[in-house]
């Protein structure tokens, strides 16, 4: 069966069971995917089950997309959990202009990742876009990364926080090329290894408006499909809220 060009994510997730039950020892081992299997998971198109269709993603059901990761997850947790992670990050998109989503995920081999923080950074707007100055954690799958992104609250001219249409501080999602953090070494644990959910930070970095959105709005959604319409923590959970 060709992995690239079959309909069904969960017979492609199949097809690479072998290959990624042979290399879970060195997984966990080296604490990474081995670039050889990661290329298998990128032509398989994986990591895009749930990327919109104009994003050049596969928009997959939701019942069908989990049961891809439960395949994947027989095989080896660490890879199906990259997968998964790197999905959720995906439906970010749903909220992006298209020049925006081709800048980042017209590269087949492109990943998003982020982390989460409960010291959100704040940032101060400037012009049409952002400065950036944070650490995050749990970045589950930044080593394989073109993209990285953080959530923050963001500190307005005059200090004070931004709310959103709840009278709380707005969380705004910031995407930057991974080249601009610096990757801590910091996922040192009994299991899951590789995951890679390491820290990262980034110091004044700035990103431009058109690259930062939130996912508190959905009025703000440029995909009007179903899948984009569940709310944030029905795609992390469970897990990190991403």
């Amino acid at each position: 069966m060709d992995i690239q060009t079959s309909p069904d994510p969960v017979a492609r997730a199949r097809e690479l069971g072998a290959e990624i039950a042979a290399a879970a020892d060195e997984i966990e081992r080296t604490r990474r995917i081995p670039e050889a299997l990661l290329g298998r998971l990128h032509d398989s198109r994986l990591f895009r089950m749930l990327l919109p269709r104009s994003a050049g993603g596969e928009e997959t059901q939701p019942a069908v997309y989990v049961a891809a990761i439960e395949e994947l997850a027989q095989h080896d947790a660490s890879a199906a959990w990259n997968v998964f992670v790197a999905n959720s990050s995906a439906l970010i998109a749903a909220y992006l202009e298209p020049a925006v989503n081709h800048a980042v995920f017209a590269d087949p081999r492109s990943i998003v990742a982020w982390g989460t923080s409960k010291r959100f950074a704040r940032e101060p707007r400037l012009n049409a876009g952002y400065r950036l100055t944070g650490k995050w954690d749990f970045a589950s799958g930044c080593r394989q990364a073109r993209w990285m992104g953080a959530h923050c609250h963001v500190l307005e001219a005059d200090g004070a926080l931004r709310l959103n249409r709840f009278g709380r501080p707005t969380v705004r999602t910031l995407l930057f090329p991974a080249s601009d953090a610096t990757l801590l070494d910091t996922w040192r644990t009994i299991g899951l290894c590789g995951t890679s959910s390491d820290s990262y930070c980034v110091n004044d970095v700035f990103v431009s408006e058109a690259f930062s959105t939130t996912r508190e709005d959905p009025t703000l959604r440029h995909e009007r499909g179903p899948l984009y319409a569940l709310p944030c923590s029905a795609s992390t959970r469970p897990g990190l809220p991403l």
